[in-house]
């Protein structure tokens, strides 16, 4: 669908309410004119509720001010509590309601902020009037960034990374911040550990997958049945699937994930230790295959003090003592790398070993 957005000076207008009476808040950009509001299903801002009229009312752009008019709605529209007859300019923060169901109005302008349109205002309207797209035609890009053995540098595995090309949803954060008010985090991460796995079908051998995971996937308890269907679609695939270290804090349900995990055939990391409270019990109780270490520990590690890296020494050596893979993240140095190897950790990433690609530039 095209759409013209609704931008005015570099200004683009968002309402700020719910849908339905039952509805937490959304933010609904106003993407284009006129921009009909009303209970039918094809309009641009259908609500579902019966006090609003089929077609209630109206935005337009009337010499670059944003305007309101009610369309013979039954029951009224209003602005700050005054039911409107003519058409009305209105202003940030203005109090709409179309029958019984209110709207604040809210205005973002690249005037605002240093930075240019494509980066302030366009991009985050774009967002929510693409994020459909983003879903319903998985329009997404898998990156890949290798994993390798520090000892010879050969890469072993690959962790699946997400881009899109869509204006305001370009990078993973992009995209899970427009998903969150939504509430769709964890179909947008399903949608990407099958289209990360999906891509890598031009590579001549199988490669191995590290997958990452939404924290919400774990309360909402919807990942055995995405990681289930992963399997089935790809029986022989080798994959690890990464759980961050703020979702590693309910035993209970961790150790029913290592059981499916062990099930399926897929192999468990716990990613950024060390960022925040580290759950050092967990490593004992639900100890995973592997452990990756974020990058802020390893960062400058080379020229740390003595006990900075005394500390991260004894931690790399308490995970190798329980059996599992220590893995430094962010390894960009040289000097970075050997002390790495000193300290006893097996595999590493970073851009030092290869920088996030296409799939295709790792097929040979």
């Amino acid at each position: 669908m095209s759409v013209t957005t609704a931008s005015t000076s570099n200004a683009v207008w968002f309402l700020v309410g719910p849908y339905d009476s039952t509805e937490s808040v959304r933010h609904q950009p106003i993407f284009k004119f006129p921009f009909v509001v009303g209970r039918r299903g094809d309009l641009p801002l259908s609500l579902s509720c019966k006090t609003v009229s089929s077609t209630h009312a109206e935005f337009i752009e009337i010499d670059k001010t944003l305007v309101l008019r009610d369309l013979g709605s039954t029951n009224g529209t209003y602005v700050n509590g005054h039911r409107v007859s003519e058409p009305i300019a209105l202003a940030e923060d203005d109090l709409v309601q179309f029958a019984n169901m209110p709207y604040r109005i809210r205005k973002q302008s690249a005037q605002d902020s240093p930075h240019t349109v494509q980066e302030s205002a366009c991009d985050q309207a774009l967002a929510l009037v693409q994020f459909d797209k983003l879903m319903s035609d998985h329009a997404v890009t898998p990156f890949l960034q290798p994993i390798v053995r520090l000892d010879d540098r050969k890469t072993v595995a690959y962790e699946v990374l997400a881009r899109s090309r869509l204006f305001g949803l370009e990078t993973p954060a992009e995209m899970f911040g427009v998903a969150a008010q939504l509430n769709l985090e964890v179909e947008l991460s399903t949608m990407l550990r099958w289209e990360g796995v999906q891509s890598t079908l031009e590579m001549p051998k199988p490669p191995h997958l590290y997958l990452n995971t939404h924290p919400r996937e774990l309360v909402e308890q919807k990942l055995v049945g995405s990681l289930e269907a992963l399997r089935e679609a790809w029986p022989d695939r080798p994959l690890t699937l990464e759980i961050h270290e703020s979702a590693v804090n309910k035993g209970a349900h961790l150790a029913e994930l290592r059981s499916v995990l062990t099930r399926l055939n897929i192999r468990l990391a716990y990613d950024d230790f060390g960022v925040g409270q580290s759950r050092l019990n967990e490593l004992a109780e639900v100890a995973p295959d592997c452990v990756k270490f974020d990058m802020s520990l390893i960062r400058g590690i080379d020229t740390a003090t003595a006990q900075r890296q005394q500390v991260l020494a004894a931690l790399v050596q308490m995970v190798g003592n329980l059996g599992i893979t220590a893995l430094t993240e962010g390894v960009e140095t040289e000097a970075e790398h050997a002390t790495c190897m000193q300290m006893g950790f097996t595999l590493g990433q970073g851009f030092l070993y290869g920088r996030p690609a296409r799939p295709r530039q790792f097929v040979d």
